[in-house]
């Protein structure tokens, strides 16, 4: 884990020197072509530069280990790194539409169309590959600071294409105002792709429920599921960077001796995290009752009372509730 957060700060410091690079390249643009649909992008660079270079301190912050004060780990900083990427990311989309009006109301003049396409369309594509690594990168290393630099950069590489094309217009119709309806058409999808960052941001620092990834996990205790692992139930999850952590009450035989009941809870941590993030379980153990026994498939329970009834798989509406047994009036399976 320490070696994969080391190669994520490395590559976001790539991104980061990157992004220099590209915002000299895109002003350059602007200066010879005095377009705002490249003004905009190049605005949006800037942001990119400014966020890249919070979400490199922040790559670095979560890799920290734990200490007294964080017993969690530094991971949620990459939820504020995410949200303040999504706030600039609008405030550059608000900018560009007040420039683009400007510019409408002083019917501004274009030149060197065609350098500036090529300037900017070459930073278009560096900005592609950027950000399909960023995210290929962000989802393997579960690094939602990673993914909204990557989300962030493909919103821009896209819109550059979209301008180019929009530029290549004006050069053959001759018709300026486009430059400036481009501009703002560019700034409302820059906007949105800036509100839904931030909107996943907030939901990691308010803990809202992942249930897509909820059920992996449970998918993954339901498909190698032993016999003493009678019920499953209370399971949240909540994540602090690229580390998951899992609390969940399972029920086992009340007549396990402390050892045998630890060597089961141990082996359903080493299932857990067996794959590939970094996964805490804090497990409370509930021991069997009476009528747990129309549900156990324990085949040799010295101590069973009823034969069993039904076997309830182990699904989101199944182990969310916090009630033991919640599941015993489930439909059979």
């Amino acid at each position: 884990m320490a070696s994969t957060a080391r190669g994520n700060v490395r590559l976001q410091a790539v991104v980061v020197a990157a992004g220099v690079a590209l915002l000299a390249i895109k002003f350059t643009a602007w200066s010879l072509t005095h377009s705002n649909t490249i003004l905009s992008d190049a605005l949006e660079s800037i942001v990119n530069v400014t966020a890249g270079t919070f979400a490199l301190y922040s790559l670095w912050l979560a890799a920290q280990p734990r200490d007294r004060e964080h017993p969690y780990g530094h991971g949620k900083i990459e939820f504020i790194s995410a949200g303040i990427e999504g706030g600039l990311v609008m405030v550059a989309g608000g900018l560009i539409i007040w420039r683009a009006v400007q510019a409408l109301l002083a019917h501004q003049q274009l030149h060197d169309l065609g350098v500036g396409i090529a300037l900017t369309g070459a930073a278009g594509a560096l900005n592609l590959i950027m950000g399909l690594g960023l995210q290929r990168r962000g989802r393997r290393a579960h690094s939602i600071t990673m993914e909204a630099s990557g989300a962030h950069l493909l919103s821009d590489a896209w819109s550059t294409v979209a301008m180019v094309v929009g530029l290549v217009l004006i050069r053959l119709t001759g018709v300026l105002w486009l430059d400036q309806l481009f501009a703002i058409v560019f700034a409302f999808y820059i906007i949105f792709t800036g509100l839904r960052v931030f909107r996943r941001s907030v939901a990691g620092i308010m803990d809202e429920a992942d249930h897509e990834l909820a059920a992996k996990v449970i998918a993954q205790l339901e498909a190698a599921r032993r016999p003493p692992w009678i019920d499953v139930h209370n399971f949240r999850t909540i994540t602090y960077g690229a580390v998951l952590h899992v609390d969940c009450h399972v029920t086992l035989p009340w007549y396990y001796t402390l050892a045998q009941a630890h060597q089961e809870i141990t082996a359903i941590e080493r299932l857990v995290n067996g794959h590939d993030r970094e996964v805490e379980l804090f497990i409370h153990m509930d021991p069997c009752v009476p009528r747990s026994c129309g549900i156990c498939t324990l085949a040799d329970c010295p101590e069973r009372q009823a034969p069993l009834a039904r076997r309830i798989p182990w699904a989101l509406e199944t182990v969310l509730a916090d009630a033991r047994h919640g599941a015993i009036d489930a439909p059979p399976s």
